[in-house]
């Protein structure tokens, strides 16, 4: 088994187009088996480890890693652990447990919850798949941009959401092997959630003290290093949005592209429906609609209230 992941297709998007007055394009990630982007960088982790013995997995994540490494190890045949932070929603353990997945509760936030996993991968020879950190997730993650160079073309510009950065990292790694440099991307954060611009603003790495974001799946209070590297390196921006308006753009997307994201995938969404007065001259702009697992109508309904 090579991959784990499918080939997800580029659309453009009428809406978003006429909303914020350029050609805007959707990488449809929202389309992957567990819903989100991470079965390409989850899926190349496990495919990784088990070519090279191992005999189970340990993920820390309570959102669309940990799902994903549970469906990774479905389809592979080994066993996996998921810890979850204590603020995870009773859907996520459901979804992981119907995938085979052991899921277990440790710390409230996802770097005591990470402690925890590695710990027990330590323990039980177990390998850990870390949801962001690590070379082979991002190479996984710059497949993406892979498929956009033979399906699409060169874009004037890429935006997409940070978490830890694993996404980020992939996204420019992509740009870079294509020979794209001066293709600008746009990072983008929730307020209360926002580690990679406090870490740019600051010019070095900045652990926040506690996440207060509804998109609970944006929440690493430290962004991954090499994500604060690309941006010497690359032409990166910033961006926040408000959790309002990251639900807004759910509620809004679902209506115009009949697909169910994400706050975490609404915030990327919600600069261009908000119309944000940013990347001026990029043209067209492509969007990754890293999508979530952690959403269905009834709880898209209650975050819009």
């Amino acid at each position: 088994m090579d991959t784990l992941y499918v080939r997800t297709p580029i659309i453009d998007s009428l809406p978003l187009s006429r909303r914020w007055g350029r050609p805007v394009y959707l990488k449809m990630e929202s389309a992957q088996p567990s819903g989100s982007f991470k079965n390409r960088a989850i899926g190349a982790l496990c495919v990784e480890g088990k070519a090279h013995g191992a005999t189970g997995f340990v993920s820390s994540s309570g959102g669309n890693a940990g799902y994903s490494a549970a469906y990774c190890g479905r389809r592979l045949g080994l066993p996996v652990t998921v810890f979850v932070p204590s603020t995870t929603a009773p859907r996520f353990h459901h979804l992981m447990q119907e995938q085979g997945a052991d899921v277990r509760v440790a710390g409230s936030v996802w770097d005591e919850t990470h402690e925890a996993a590695v710990a027990f991968a330590a323990e039980t020879g177990a390998l850990y798949v870390h949801p962001f950190d690590h070379p082979t997730v991002w190479r996984g993650n710059s497949t993406m941009i892979d498929e956009l160079a033979e399906d699409f073309g060169k874009p004037g510009a890429v935006i997409c959401s940070v978490g830890g950065g694993g996404l980020l990292c992939g996204v420019v790694e992509g740009l870079e092997r294509h020979g794209w440099t001066d293709v600008p991307v746009l990072a983008v954060e929730t307020e209360g959630a926002a580690s990679f611009a406090a870490s740019l603003n600051a010019g070095h790495l900045v652990t926040l003290d506690r996440i207060t974001s509804i998109a609970t799946t944006l929440g690493a209070k430290t962004v991954t290093p090499q994500a604060l590297a690309w941006a010497q390196a690359h032409p990166i921006q910033s961006a926040l949005v408000t959790d309002a308006q990251a639900v807004a753009a759910c509620v809004a997307f679902a209506d115009d592209h009949r697909v169910l994201v994400e706050p975490a995938c609404g915030a990327s969404l919600a600069v261009a429906y908000e119309g944000m007065d940013v990347l001026p001259s990029a043209d067209p702009v492509v969007i990754i609609v890293c999508g979530g697992v952690g959403v269905d109508t009834r709880t898209l309904s209650t975050w819009a209230g």
